[in-house]
């Protein structure tokens, strides 16, 4: 999916393992379909899960979860990544990589039922003391999109889309008043990739690589990116944001939408529908 990315496969994943935790070292080795890009995915025997990033740019989550999440966990609603191990490089792999607990669950396929609960987890991630935490940088998620143009991924949609209708709808809702409040806690990546859900109702949320201290807007992502009209309905009455954020939660989702469905068209079928997908409810809700 991108220029660069490190090879990794079962040989692999056994080799760094045996050298490094070699209490794991019988274990079976099975790849895992994943739906995100900046890792590759394996579970270890039955309990655990190896995580490996494939590109430098994704190196920092290693150490972001593994600083955060044990301190974040107890306070939320839902079961979230439990780091275990982290590895070094080896074996001509060239990053540090980690282990962390399975957690049972499969990603959604509807979007039936989790507005509630979404909308729970999120206020409980915004309830977090967020002393020490890692402030969002200026174009990051929990940052701000002013300085974000997206003309060249626009024009990449232009047979498909209006571009100009793109652009009027990206430019007025990024141009709505910045945030004026205290940071809160921000996931920045709510999708269906990265839920769980067990037994009808939300297990886990995953991937907290876009962890960050910032504006609370990027958590209303999954109004766009997985509900439906009546369950983002659902999601802002029970989160309430102003009309500001709710405008500049809907510019993150057009943002993502935007680059999602050309970049990955090719190599990653499940972020490419993502993106037609925020592209369509957002323009649906503009009007």
């Amino acid at each position: 999916m991108h220029e660069g990315e490190a090879h990794t496969d079962a040989e692999l994943v056994r080799g760094l393992v045996a050298a490094q935790f070699p209490r794991w070292a019988g274990l079976r080795v099975t790849p895992l379909p994943s739906y995100g890009t900046d890792n590759a995915i394996y579970r270890l025997g039955d309990a655990y899960s190896v995580r490996l990033p494939r590109i430098p740019a994704a190196l920092g989550q290693v150490e972001l979860e593994r600083r955060w999440l044990p301190v974040l966990a107890p306070h939320l609603p839902a079961e979230v990544p439990e780091p275990v191990a982290v590895g070094a490089p080896a074996l001509e792999y060239p990053h540090p990589w980690a282990v962390y607990r399975w957690i049972e669950g499969t990603n959604p396929v509807t979007p039936d039922g989790l507005a509630a609960p979404l909308a729970a987890f999120v206020a409980a991630l915004r309830r977090i003391d967020t002393a020490g935490g890692p402030p969002a940088g200026p174009g990051g998620r929990g940052g701000s999109l002013r300085g974000r143009d997206m003309t060249g991924w626009i024009a990449q949609l232009a047979g498909e889309y209006d571009p100009a209708l793109l652009s009027a709808v990206y430019e007025a809702d990024r141009s709505a008043p910045a945030w004026d409040g205290p940071p809160v806690w921000v996931h920045g990546d709510l999708h269906a990739g990265n839920l769980l859900v067990r037994d009808g109702g939300l297990a886990a949320v995953l991937d907290w690589s876009c962890l960050a201290v910032g504006d609370p807007a990027v958590d209303l992502l999954p109004a766009w990116l997985l509900l439906d009209a009546a369950g983002r309905a659902e999601f802002r009455e029970r989160l309430d944001p102003d009309e500001a954020s709710w405008r500049r939660g809907r510019a993150w989702a057009f943002a993502m939408g935007l680059a999602a469905l050309p970049y990955y068209r090719d190599t990653n079928p499940f972020l490419a529908n993502l993106g037609r997908y925020a592209i369509t409810e957002v323009l649906a809700e503009v009007g």
